[in-house]
């Protein structure tokens, strides 16, 4: 009797465990490890991949015999199987769950196409691409023996960073093993894709992404899991692909957001990848152009090495960067510290359209003015039906005016009584991105004015004067660089209750000031807030190693993530005690909590709590959460609680 081990797609904790089902002889030896089945589960037909075929089993009764046979296309490998497991018990998950994440919806005429051989290794990059770090050249010979190397890579300002990640996938397809390359969007894709076009063999490279199509994504991850393609590039669910023979995996950017999983149970690209690195014992690159606490933990652990280039190289390529507060600047503009736009920022972007070189303004926030405060007390706008915060659109209404809306319900704001101090006037708290195009059209009359942002993100625009208006991430890339950046609202970033608020103001800040030419070709980079803050001085310095060690060691001496792991649980109070009376975490667990939870559209207010331990009994915490969610569900808990770990907002 051939018994086929299958996970079942059932989203119950109490469940998470293959089960064991019977393969009749109509089915022959279409039934493989990895492939798709139906089985008939608590009296109904469900999903099913198969994760094993053998001849024993350990159950006492009569099998059940598998309902059909879906595909036999083998599209789970042993090694994702493996990995989905760690991350499930990582993030005290369930497989079903990572499973879902990991494997693409199924399509039948992708898989009727014939299998197509992989084509014959590539010779080595040239290492000049890597010349200016002093440990490139040995990196990229690392990676074509086949020898497993691990780094922090921080990239240098105007880097063209998609041409050194195609470089790190050839040098590893030269010594006959597969690369896999995770960025945090769309727009970075489509500039690593170019890349890799230019020096990799186009039948090597898969691209994928969550917009294709559905049969073209999935074809794209059968070319993957077939071996014909050995190099993946692709966003955040592109980190489970099935790579042949694995030798590198990549995740460039990994402060960004997009690259935290919204899903349960919410795993992280950066620590999926360095899980991965460990099982299949293959190189690891974690790189940008800022660096993450996270970045810092691993180079101070010594699990990867750092590699940057010398102070002097950096000199060179770093554009000049001032901050406000400078003894002459406020001998020049006393204002300057209040000022949103100071003189020096005026100076600084007349002198770059003069010389003809375009001009990026980073703001934080999209719209036209989409937070609003009271005007007396400064107390956050809020609507009287939903308590939604209110903002102003940047279209004008049906009669030419811009009016105050609920940014939830969308009701118009026609009076306002603030429920503090009665004051009926409301003030804009952050000016968006269409308001600061419409002032800096008025200020430079002479240049166009071209906006980038939610809805409307530009790749690139052409090298000439003109004045490009975007919000972090859309910044488009200029042929040559920007001749200056001016990084404005610098409070609103800093001024975030975020524990990754200074961490995260610099990689945005860096993101953007990367984009300037080079000091010598007279870039330059003003930044609108206080010159004496920390997160300044390490973009005047240029330093975003040093302001992640800083942040690591506050963090590991208040005991926040990295330095320990914390889950959080939220649900109503009744379920949250009843999880919590359940619950048996770690000796010295520290419970804290419980805060309110703010009502979302759709949901009601709940609470939350946070668990902390140390970083070693992580694994612990997230087997006592698996046991908890595991009795829950086989008590049929009327109410499901939320369980997060290392959380990317706190």
């Amino acid at each position: 009797m051939r018994v086929a081990r299958v996970v079942v797609d059932v989203p119950l904790a109490h469940l998470d465990r293959p089960f064991d089902y019977a393969v009749p002889d109509d089915l022959g030896d279409g039934v493989v490890a990895g492939c798709r089945v139906r089985v008939r589960f608590a009296g109904r037909l469900v999903d099913g991949v198969v994760v094993e075929v053998g001849t024993t089993t350990d159950h006492t009764g009569k099998l059940a015999p598998l309902a059909k046979l879906v595909s036999s296309e083998p599209v789970l490998t042993p090694e994702v199987a493996e990995l989905a497991r760690v991350v499930a018990d990582r993030y005290a998950g369930t497989l079903t769950d990572v499973l879902r994440l990991a494997l693409p919806p199924r399509r039948g005429a992708p898989e009727k196409r014939p299998v197509a051989d992989p084509p014959p290794p590539p010779e080595p990059p040239d290492p000049a691409g890597f010349a200016r770090y002093p440990t490139g050249d040995a990196f990229l010979e690392a990676l074509a023996a086949g020898r497993p190397v691990r780094a922090v890579w921080t990239a240098l300002p105007g880097e063209d960073w998609p041409a050194r990640l195609a470089e790190l996938c050839r040098a590893t397809l030269s010594g006959g093993r597969g690369a896999l390359v995770v960025v945090p969007d769309g727009k970075d894709l489509d500039r690593l894709a170019a890349a890799a076009a230019a020096v990799l063999p186009k039948e090597a490279v898969a691209v994928l992404r969550a917009d294709a199509a559905p049969d073209t994504r999935y074809g794209r991850f059968l070319s993957v899991s077939r071996g014909t393609a050995q190099v993946v590039l692709g966003t955040r669910a592109a980190m489970f692909a099935p790579v042949r023979d694995l030798g590198l995996v990549v995740v460039w950017d990994d402060g960004d957001d997009l690259h935290a999983e919204p899903r349960a149970p919410y795993p992280h690209t950066r620590d999926v990848l360095v899980q991965r690195a460990h099982l299949a014992g293959c190189s690891a690159v974690v790189a940008a152009t800022a660096r993450t606490a996270e970045a810092a933990l691993l180079v101070e652990s010594g699990w990867a090495h750092e590699l940057v280039a010398d102070r002097a190289v950096l000199r060179a390529a770093a554009p000049r960067v001032q901050a406000l507060g400078a003894d002459s600047e406020l001998a020049r503009d006393p204002a300057a510290r209040t000022a949103r736009l100071p003189s020096l920022a005026f100076r600084v972007a007349r002198e770059a359209l003069a010389a003809g070189a375009p001009v990026l303004v980073q703001v934080p926030r999209a719209g036209y003015a989409p937070g609003l405060v009271c005007d007396r007390c400064r107390a956050p706008a809020r609507c009287a039906h939903c308590a939604g915060p209110l903002g102003v659109a940047a279209a004008p209404g049906p009669g030419g005016q811009r009016v105050a809306a609920c940014r939830w319900c969308a009701r118009p704001a026609a009076v306002f009584d603030c429920p503090h101090c009665h004051g009926t006037k409301l003030r804009a708290s952050v000016v968006g991105s269409a308001r600061t195009a419409e002032e800096l059209g008025r200020a430079f009359p002479g240049a166009a004015v071209r906006v980038s942002g939610r809805g409307s993100v530009l790749a690139d625009v052409e090298a000439g004067p003109a004045i490009v208006v975007a919000t972090p991430g859309a910044e488009p890339v200029v042929p040559g660089g920007y001749g200056a950046a001016l990084l404005l609202d610098g409070w609103a970033l800093l001024g975030r209750p975020d524990l990754r608020a200074g961490e995260e103001t610099l990689r945005r800040w860096m993101g953007a000031a990367a984009l300037v030419r080079p000091a010598g070709e007279g870039g330059q980079v003003v930044v609108a807030t206080d010159a004496a803050h920390p997160v300044a001085q390490a973009l005047v310095r240029w330093d975003p190693a040093g302001l992640a060690a800083r942040e690591l060691a506050d963090r590991r001496e208040l005991g926040f993530p990295p330095a320990t792991r914390m889950a959080a649980l939220s649900a109503s109070p009744a379920a949250l005690a009843e999880f919590l009376e359940l619950l048996r975490p770690p000796a010295g667990a520290d419970v804290l909590g419980p805060v309110p939870e703010p009502a979302r559209p759709g949901h009601e207010a709940g609470e939350r709590y946070l668990v902390r331990v140390a970083r070693p009994d992580g694994l612990a915490l997230a087997r006592a959460l698996s046991e908890v969610q595991g009795v829950r569900s086989a008590r049929k808990a009327a109410e499901h609680v939320r369980v997060q770990l290392d959380p990317e907002a706190l």
